[in-house]
């Protein structure tokens, strides 16, 4: 089972828009290009949802179905570890392990001592071509670097190998995650990880490293984009390098785990791709769930007012929505408008606030940051959500599509402006 060299991760926490998703992906085949769909759930949103993977796998399977679609597909166990990989071996066939947890926590010094001696090839100077400048790796960094990441490695190592027992060798595609964690892992470090996950047998075709930078949640990205350009390139290169060295898939990309919309590093993304001939897995998650706000909103109505209860209702409970987020949100609360006001607004203000386009003077990031965790209040509203969902189809499909497709895709993977 092979991943594509083109392929996006989309959320869609209601299991309502894959369809509309897939859509997306249809333009992209008909614009020259094959961008394969992964539809991606964590645990942690299941139970908020209180949904099953069953169901992703179900609405994902439906809208293959529907549209026709004869290229790969797949269904992503997102962000799962040891302790809440079971629920999904059945359905899933895409597994993002993540061990930022164990990241820092040391291996036994035997092992550490172990890997700083099989490695020893990689102390100093080493050419990544294409890439600029050469990276230096001293004896302290090996030592440093596996003392920071072999013990979360051997973990990625121990449920890889659960996986597989239960879906069998080459059954499944096999991702690595480190992005959330409190600092960006250097090209040299990425190198050395990933000699760590050779070692183990991991044959992982995506990696997920953290950047340099803000990857808030439902904006744009924050921070140096030449920097993080810079970063991507070498990153590639290492990758490169280690799949040449090392004997990991040749297939081997880098995931980028967007938090959705960074639209300034997409032509930084593109630009690399296109040098290194190579692809990316580009997760957009929860972008669906803010498309389908927009459309409730759009449809006016019944759907306008649901829109602003949820506002309403995520404004008086924004504290406990935002802790599980709050390395990921920067909310000003002095720019979140009152739900007084926005219960008073047209379809056309609502939107406006909400649709991510800086160029706009009426948007407001912190408003759509708010919305942006507080799916748990649609969650809560049951059948009453699920109902105008339906009834608004045509509207919120349209915007998903054009969202996913305009503003993700076609800049990425065309390199189009959106």
């Amino acid at each position: 089972m092979t991943l594509g060299k083109f392929s996006i991760g989309v959320g869609d926490r209601f299991a309502h828009q894959a369809k509309a998703q897939l859509e997306a992906c249809v333009l992209a085949q008909e614009a020259g290009i094959e961008v394969i769909p992964v539809w991606n759930k964590s645990n942690r949103e299941h139970l908020i949802i209180g949904s099953e993977p069953s169901a992703t796998r179900a609405a994902a399977d439906a809208a293959i179905k529907s549209l026709g679609w004869t290229n790969p597909y797949f269904c992503d166990a997102d962000h799962i570890n040891l302790t809440t990989v079971d629920r999904f071996l059945a359905p899933c066939d895409f597994f993002t392990i993540d061990v930022a947890d164990y990241i820092g926590k040391p291996a036994e010094e035997t092992s550490i001592d172990a890997f700083v001696s099989r490695h020893s090839e990689v102390v100093g100077v080493i050419n990544l071509e294409g890439a600029e400048p050469d990276i230096e790796i001293t004896p302290d960094l090996l030592r440093d670097t596996a003392a920071k990441f072999l013990f979360a490695v051997q973990e990625a190592g121990k449920i890889y190998r659960k996986i597989e027992a239960a879906k069998g060798m080459g059954r499944f595609i096999p991702e690595v995650s480190m992005d959330e964690t409190d600092s960006a892992q250097t090209p040299a470090e990425l190198l050395i990880i990933l000699a760590a996950v050779a070692d183990e047998g991991i044959s992982i075709q995506t990696i997920a490293p953290k950047f340099s930078g803000r990857f808030n949640k439902g904006v744009d990205y924050v921070g140096d984009v030449a920097q993080f350009a810079r970063e991507m390139a070498l990153d590639m290169a290492a990758i490169r390098y280690a799949v040449t060295h090392y004997g990991l898939p040749v297939n081997l990309k880098l995931s980028v785990h967007s938090g959705s919309d960074k639209f300034s590093i997409y032509p930084a993304i593109h630009e690399s791709m296109k040098k290194f001939s190579t692809g990316v897995h580009l997760k957009t998650a929860g972008t669906t769930w803010l498309e389908e706000i927009t459309g409730l909103a759009e449809a006016g109505g019944d759907g306008l007012a649901l829109a602003k209860e949820i506002y309403a209702e995520a404004f008086d409970h924004r504290a406990e929505l935002c802790v599980p987020y709050a390395t990921v949100i920067d909310i000003d609360p002095e720019k979140l408008p009152s739900p007084t006001g926005v219960s008073g607004w047209s379809s056309e203000q609502y939107t406006s606030a909400l649709r991510n386009d800086p160029s706009s003077p009426q948007y407001n990031p912190s408003f759509r940051q708010l919305l942006h965790v507080g799916f748990k209040i649609a969650a809560k509203m049951g059948r009453r959500y699920l109902d105008l969902l339906e009834a608004s189809e045509a509207v919120i499909a349209r915007n998903v599509t054009e969202n996913l497709y305009d503003r993700h895709i076609a800049p990425v993977f065309l390199g189009l402006e959106k």
